[in-house]
């Protein structure tokens, strides 16, 4: 008769719970795998699915008591890696919206606003509509896949145990942060200048003509030029965030190794 001591069902529980809680984190915050339109209940099935996947293949783990001050500081570990390599790659898409709410803003569009769950505020359409675009070139270059493996390979590079993240890996985390947002007002230079060179031109206007009235003439020159700049620089658009997520998926095994970049 085969037997298990409460010793034995505890290490095979710690085997797959401590990963468990670094995929459910990272697929909490997340692009596209972690988006508010996924019910919660289908990313809690993908990350055990996920779990019972990579568990067996990571070694072994800490061998600690589940019920002990020691497990709960490994399980805040394992979530804090897990929401630090989810944020590398969110920030991507953070930037990006970023860039399409002030070419939004630019072109006229502050009122032209929805409500969004995932936020619980209002979102300017512009930006909306460079979030979709980035998660359909997230999803058409399989970075959800590369982003899976990425989280595998950080098992090895990062394996369960009492040992917290880096302060080089933070550092790393928040470097990128600052690079990627640089990168998000670059892709809104195209339509801030084209609409700055608009502006002034309509100041000049103004002055010339003080009766013309502004709000009748300038706001539809400047959506009209705002538009044709954003349809100008989509060609240019695609390939730079193609190359962000390539960019965060490197920094998301950074992250997890604790290496500055």
């Amino acid at each position: 008769m085969i037997t298990f001591s409460s010793a034995d069902i505890g290490a095979w529980l710690a085997t797959y719970l401590w990963p468990l809680a670094r995929v459910l984190a990272l697929l909490a915050v997340a692009p596209a795998l972690g988006s508010f339109a996924i019910p919660v209940r289908v990313r809690i099935g993908l990350g055990v699915l996920v779990t019972l996947i990579i568990a067996p293949g990571i070694g072994p783990v800490a061998d600690v008591g589940l019920v002990s001050p020691h497990a709960l500081l490994i399980l805040g570990q394992q979530i804090a890696i897990g929401l630090a390599m989810g944020l590398a790659m969110r920030m991507v898409f953070s930037a990006v919206e970023m860039a399409g709410e002030v070419a939004g803003l630019q072109m006229g569009l502050g009122f032209a606003t929805f409500f969004t769950s995932r936020s619980d505020g209002s979102t300017l359409v512009v930006g909306r509509f460079a979030g979709l675009l980035a998660t359909l070139v997230f999803l058409s270059l399989d970075a959800h896949l590369l982003m899976l493996s990425v989280l595998a390979e950080s098992f090895s590079a990062l394996p369960v145990s009492a040992g917290a993240l880096s302060s080089d890996g933070w550092q790393r985390l928040v470097l990128w942060g600052g690079v990627i947002f640089a990168a998000g007002l670059q892709l809104a230079l195209p339509v801030i200048a084209a609409l700055l060179i608009v502006n002034l031109g309509l100041g000049i206007l103004t002055r010339a003509a003080p009766q013309l009235n502004l709000f009748a003439v300038g706001f539809p020159i400047t959506l009209m030029v705002g538009m044709v700049a954003l349809m100008l620089s989509l060609p240019h658009f695609i390939p730079i965030v193609e190359a962000a997520i390539m960019q965060g998926l490197e920094t998301m095994l950074g992250i997890a190794a604790g290496t500055r970049g």
